[in-house]
C-alpha cells in the first residue's frame, strides 16, 4: 500500500495537503485545474521536491527521506526525458546502468524491453527521428526495465492525438499491470480508460481517492465544477 500520511507541501504562496492511501497494484488518476499541484504532488512522491511535513509510506516503510534514485519509484514525464545525443537503446539502457557499460545480457534485456513496447529494431535510432508515439514507447520501455513498483505518470501522452493516447494508455494498463500507478491527466476520458480510483485536487487539497465509477456518476462539487457540470 502507498500512503500519504498528513502530507503537506508548501512553496511560497502554494499549499497542498494529502492524507490517504491507495492499494498496491492499483491505477489512480489525479485530476484538477492547472496550477493546482498535480505535478508537484508527483514530484514530492518521486523525491524531486521535499514535503514540508508528513510521511510517504510504502509497504510500512517511510521513503520520504530517500533520494530519488533510492525510492521504489519511476516517473514518466510529459517530455519523455529522452537524451537526444544517445540512441534509443542507450536511453533505455540508462535504466540498468547510468554509465551505459552494459553487459551482453543487459543489452539483450534492453532489446527485449523495446520489443515489448513495439520498438524492435529501433535501438540504433536517435530520439529526434522518432514520432511522438514512438518516443513515448521508448520512455515506457525504460520504465519497464527499472522494475520499480510505483510508477508516476506526469501527463506523458498529453501531446498525442486521441487514438495514439488511447493506444498508449492501453499499453500502460497491460505492461504496468500489478504496479502501483499514479497518473496525472487533464482528460477525464483517460481516467475512465484505465484507472480504478480518482483523486481530485482543488483549493489546496488532494482529496481521498474515490472509485472511478462513483467519482463520475456522483461527482463531488469540485469535480462537477471541473467537468463543467452544474
Amino acid at each position: 500500500m502507498l500512503t500519504l500520511e498528513k502530507l503537506r507541501i508548501e512553496q511560497g504562496d502554494f499549499r497542498l495537503t494529502a492524507d490517504w492511501s491507495v492499494p498496491e497494484g492499483s491505477i489512480t488518476a489525479i485530476v484538477g485545474p492547472s496550477g493546482g499541484g498535480k505535478s508537484t504532488l508527483l514530484s514530492v512522491i518521486g523525491g524531486y521536491f521535499a514535503a514540508t511535513a508528513g510521511r510517504i509510506i510504502w509497504q510500512a516503510a517511510d521513503i520520504g527521506a530517500l533520494p530519488p534514485g533510492r525510492r521504489p519509484v519511476s516517473t514518466l514525464f510529459q517530455d519523455n526525458n529522452l537524451f537526444p545525443h544517445l540512441t534509443v537503446a542507450q536511453n533505455v539502457g540508462l535504466a540498468l546502468r547510468p554509465d551505459l557499460r552494459l553487459t551482453e545480457e543487459e543489452k539483450t534485456q534492453v532489446e527485449a524491453a523495446l520489443a515489448e513496447v513495439g520498438l524492435a529494431g529501433f535501438g540504433a535510432r536517435k530520439p529526434g527521428t522518432l514520432s511522438g508515439g514512438q518516443a513515448s514507447r521508448a520512455a515506457l520501455a525504460r520504465v519497464l526495465l527499472q522494475s520499480r513498483p510505483i510508477i508516476l505518470l506526469d501527463e506523458p501522452f498529453s501531446a498525442l492525438g486521441p487514438a495514439l493516447r488511447r493506444e498508449m494508455l492501453g499499453l500502460v494498463a497491460e505492461k504496468l499491470w500489478g504496479r502501483t500507478v499514479l497518473m496525472v491527466t487533464h482528460d477525464p476520458s483517460d481516467a475512465r480508460e484505465i484507472a480504478q480510483r480518482l483523486v481530485m485536487i482543488d483549493s489546496g487539497v488532494a482529496s481521498v481517492p474515490v472509485p472511478i465509477v462513483e467519482a463520475f456518476d456522483q461527482p463531488s462539487p469540485a469535480l462537477a465544477g471541473y467537468l463543467g457540470q452544474k
